[in-house]
Parts: C-alpha cells; structure tokens; sequence
C-alpha cells in the first residue's frame, strides 16, 4: 500500500421556563463558533501543565497527556457532581411525561425511547445497511459548564472516534461498534499519532452509498481547519484515507451534484479562525471515475480545484443540488447567495434573503417537489428573535408561514409523507438564556414542531434534552426519527459520568405511525436502477398503496444537511401483489445514490422502507 503524498506519516491503524433576561443579548449576537469552541487555549495549557516528566519519559509524550488528561476529568467531576446530573436528568424525564399528555400521539407522534450511546452525535449519518454512522471527539471535559471538545488542544488528545449504531440489535452497548478512523500523525509539530479528528468536518454521500468526510481539527488558533479527506465504507465498515485537500477546512459543506461528485466550500483554513477559505474543490476529481458499485473504494485519491470560488464570510453554508442540476448556496450571510454551475464551473448571484441579516446555525431544507424533483428550498431557524421561515424558488424569495419562537441549532428533517419535523434549538450556540457554556438551557426548546402539506407549523411534545448547539437528527427506513446529539446537555445529564456511554439518544415516533397498520412492501429491485427505469416491487396490500417516494438519506452536523431530498415516484401499474414504478427522470431530479423507497397509504402511513440505487445507463461500463 502506497503512502499518499501528501501525508509524511500514517498509522495502520413552551413546556417550562423562559430566557434569563439577566443576560444581555449583545453578548449573544452574533455568536462566532471561536466562542462555543474557544476558550483562549486554558485545556491546552492546563493538559500540558498536568503532565507527569516521569511519565512523559517512561511512557512517552502522548500516553502521558492521556494520563494527565484523565486526571483532570477526575478533577471536573468534584465541579460538576454526578448528583446534579442525576437530579437534572430526573427533572427533565418528569417534565417530558407531563406535558407530553396534551398531545395526542395520532396527531402529534411520541416520543418512546431514551437510551445511552457510546458517543455525542456531531456527526451522524444514515447509511444504507439501516446502520447509523456517529462521530464527534474524545472528550477533553467532564464538566458541562466548561469547553468539552479539543479544539484548541495540539497534540494527542486531539482526536476522533466514531460508532456505528444497529437499530435491529435495539439498545445497549451491543448494539454499538466502535470504528475507529484511522490514525494519522497532523501537521502540527508533535509528531503525535491519534485518531484523525475529523469532527466538524463536512460531509455527503458518493453514489456507491459510501460517505465523504472532508476537514476536521488541526488544532488551536480559535479553531484550524484540517486537510483531512476520508471515506466511510459501510459496507465493509472501514475508513479509507485520501490525498488531502489543498486548504484545510473546519466547518466546510459538502454537497453532491447530478454528475455523482461532491463540491467542497468553506470552512476556516489550516490558518484558524478568521480566515475562511473561499477555495472549492471537488472530489472524486474529474480524472478519477465515479464510484457505483460498492466495492469502489476511492483510496489515496485526489481532489481537485472548481474554478469558481465561494468567498464565504461564514462558515457551513447550505448547499443543495436542485432539479435544474445547479448547486444553489445559501450562506448564513444574508448577501451571500450563490448560483453554481457544476458543468460550466460558474458562480452567479442570487437574489439576498429577506430578512437582512446573518443567521447564526439553522436548517434548510429543499421542498418536495414531486416527480422531477426539488426547486426550491425553505430556510428557517438560525435567529432566535425570527420565527419566519423563508423560500427561494424560481430566483426570488418569499416571507412563509412563521414557527412559533425562533431558534438556532435547530434540526429540520423532510419526513416519508412530505411534511417537516423541527426537533433541537436552543437560543444560541451554547448560551441557552442562562451564560456560556451553561447547561441550563430554556426547556421551550424542547418542543418539536411540525409542517403539513400546507405549509402549516404547529407545536408537538416535548424531547427530554433540550440539545442545542451540535444536535442532529436522521429519518431511520422504518420512519422512526432519531435524535441525538449536544455534548454539552448529554454530559449534564449523564446517568453514570464515569462511564464511557457519553452520550443518549431519543426515538421520535410521527403520528403516522400511530393510524393503523403500514402497508407492505415485500421486496423491491436489488440490482440498480437507472433513471426514467420501471420497475416492479411486491406487496401483499396493493390496494392500499397511494404513493411510492424515494427519501435520501440523510448525513448532517451543526443544522446543516445537503443530502435531504424527496422525490414522488409514478404508479404506473398496481394490483396482483405488485405495483410498477417508475425511477426519477434524470440525475437532476436524484442525484445518483442510494435512497429509501416508501410506498404510503390513504392516510399518510409508511411502509417500511426498502434501499435502492439510481446511476446513469451505462455507469459501470
């Protein structure tokens, strides 16, 4: 195995509470993540004045910062006490059953299920084995109230890990395993080898099902981008590594086009914080084929350089491939809206939002758009004093429908029947209305809120955490939603702190899995489909059957998730146990890819999903 270029070394391996007024909100507005991340370099140091000389020349420099690490967790404990975080959780399971008996669980779901996972959830993906990919960092804090990430530590403690969850082994630590990425030594003078820290890194998925991971952590300077490129095999359940990227890249977005590549903008350089990099690049580059089939392995690969640049004055723009096969860019900068052209490598303005100013970390989400795929997008969440939401279609914006409070952190996923869900938000990025970093955060957070198919929000129950900033969400193939997420609130209200179960995760059930029974879906197509293709499923409830929709799966982090997109598919045939369809017109209306296949009845209910892939005639010739 070749060792790539650009690395010099690689290791094989509204329920209660309101906002405290006390604090004012010019120490909230705009918020910069150098503060939710930052806090002028006190771990690094403390880390460093912890270590041990005996152990540092006895076990060498990274086992002794992990053993002086380990010292002062045990020392946090003593400031945050394991009684506090039992109280705090005992409040907010109490709080949760007594609202949520306003509300019906066939008109506004439930929550059902609350259980410890081995890791925090910044990252998340749904993969198409029905696994769930998370990935954050070694924690560097036990106390909740204190910076708990690495970003500002150089060295060994720097470093990622990632778990893949199993829903079909239910809960439990059996039901996680852990996947390490792969160890690499980083640029920054130690010499240390660790886990790569990709967290807050950007990510999409390539057309073999498999996950593109680009940037992460460098460490220090407020927060330094990484070169890193990785990709997530799911299924073989390994990382390979790639050449890295020509900039490093901490909080970039990712999104993939109809041509089956990933365009690559934003995030602060290797530089640090203050110096985002207006640089967009594309992986696969255009020398290197596309990956289809699932043993296509992109190792050791390059990217390469769009011609376009994407001078962003913020960081994690939205970014979506919609059915004219452009990539519509949507910074969090009101006048940073940008049209590109993935063939002719342009960039091109698009009207600015409305709203007139910069949104700190909320959702988008590209409307369903039927057929051919989606148009338009709405943006929403992203400034606690603005519940409007906001659509970009056919160039222009409009004003729509308003959520009931604003927030920001919020997590906006487009469901099997086409509606929205709102789950997470806080009031801030980590100040909850009650100071930096506190874990006391306004638990009117904690309501969901829901979109019907006339663009209609109304409140839904309440979650137990009210997790804010580095919550996500994903949509499972049985329409379960899965909520995660917020290092922060899971350390406050962990059950056992000396574990190694960091962090929890709350299963959503929508109400239509509480109006009668699902129709079936038996088999489908195994082979891949290519566009504008028919093809036949089975199922033993035909006639109940209305609509067939093809959902993406979805992979996100910090509110922000390109990969969501919606898509109705024609009946063409129906009755005798089988219902032909037929798969979207062009890879403009679904990118390449893997996605699930629902078929719905009268009412909205789902089937469970069954995976299939789309690719050109002709891909893997």
């Amino acid at each position: 195995m070749r060792i790539p270029r650009s690395r010099t070394r690689l290791s094989s391996t509204l329920a209660a509470g309101a906002v405290v007024g006390a604090l004012a909100a010019s120490t909230l507005a705009g918020a910069a993540p150098v503060v939710a991340h930052s806090d002028g370099g006190h771990h690094e140091h403390s880390t460093r004045a912890g270590v041990d000389p005996a152990e540092e020349a006895a076990l060498g420099r990274e086992h002794a910062e992990e053993h002086a690490a380990t010292r002062a967790g045990a020392e946090d404990l003593g400031t945050y006490p394991q009684a506090t975080r039992t109280a705090r959780l005992k409040m907010l399971t109490e709080t949760q059953a007594e609202t949520n008996k306003e509300y019906k669980a066939s008109e506004f779901g439930a929550f059902k299920e609350y259980f410890d996972s081995p890791d925090f959830g910044v990252h998340i993906a749904q993969l198409p084995t029905g696994k769930v990919l998370l990935f954050s960092f070694e924690r560097i804090e036990t106390d909740p109230t204190k910076e708990t990430a690495p970003t500002q530590i150089v060295g060994a403690a720097n470093r990622g890990r990632a778990f893949l969850w199993d829903p079909a082994k239910g809960t439990g630590e059996r039901a996680f395993k852990k996947v390490t990425p792969p160890a690499v030594t980083m640029p920054d003078s130690t010499g240390v080898s660790r886990p790569a820290p990709i967290f807050c890194a950007g990510h999409a998925f390539l057309p073999n099902g498999m996950l593109g991971v680009f940037g992460g952590n460098l460490g220090g300077n407020g927060g330094s981008g990484a070169k890193l490129s990785f990709v997530f095999d799911p299924w073989s359940e390994t990382w390979a590594m790639n050449e890295d990227m020509s900039v490093g890249r901490w909080y970039p977005s990712v999104v993939t086009g109809p041509d089956g590549r990933m365009l690559i903008m934003s995030g602060q350089s290797e530089l640090g914080w203050g110096t985002p990099t207006p640089i967009v690049e594309r992986f696969p580059a255009l020398r290197d084929p596309v990956p289809y089939r699932t043993t296509d392995v992109p190792r050791f690969q390059n990217v390469d350089r769009f011609r376009a640049d994407a001078p962003y004055k913020l960081d994690y723009p939205h970014l979506f491939s919609l059915r004219d096969g452009k990539v519509y860019g949507l910074g969090r900068s009101h006048d940073q809206q940008w049209l590109f052209d993935p063939v002719k490598e342009t960039r091109s303005d698009l009207a600015h939002r409305p709203d007139g100013v910069n949104r700190s970390y909320g959702s988008a989400v590209p409307l369903p758009g039927g057929f051919r795929g989606p148009d338009s997008v709405l943006v929403l969440g992203g400034d606690r004093t603005d519940p409007n939401t906001y659509q970009l279609a056919a160039g222009k914006w409009k004003t729509k429908e308003a959520r009931a409070f604003g927030r920001t952190q919020d997590n906006t996923l487009l469901l099997p029947d086409g509606n929205l869900l709102t789950v997470n938000g806080s009031y801030d990025i980590r100040d909850y209305g009650n100071g930096l970093y506190n874990p006391n955060a306004d638990l009117k957070y904690r309501h969901t809120e829901l979109r019907d198919e006339n663009g209609d929000w109304r409140l839904g129950p309440v979650q137990r955490l009210a997790r804010g900033y580095h919550s996500n969400a994903v949509v499972l193939p049985d329409g379960r939603v899965m909520v995660t997420g917020d290092e922060a609130q899971q350390i406050a209200n962990d059950r056992n702190i000396k574990d190694d179960l960091d962090g929890t995760i709350e299963m959503y059930e929508p109400s239509y899995l509480h109006n009668g029974a699902r129709p079936a879906l038996d088999s489908a197509p195994s082979r891949p489909l290519v566009f504008d293709q028919r093809f036949t499923v089975s199922s033993s409830t035909t006639d109940d059957v209305k609509r067939a929709v093809l959902l993406a799966p979805t992979t996100a982090t910090h509110s922000v998730n390109t990969s969501q997109r919606h898509v109705e598919l024609r009946i063409k045939r129906q009755g005798g146990g089988e219902l032909e369809l037929q798969a979207p017109p062009t890879a403009e209306a679904a990118p390449p890819g893997w996605y699930m296949l629902f078929l719905l009845n009268e009412e909205g209910v789902p089937s469970i999903a069954k995976w299939i892939s789309l690719e050109p005639s002709g891909a893997r010739s």
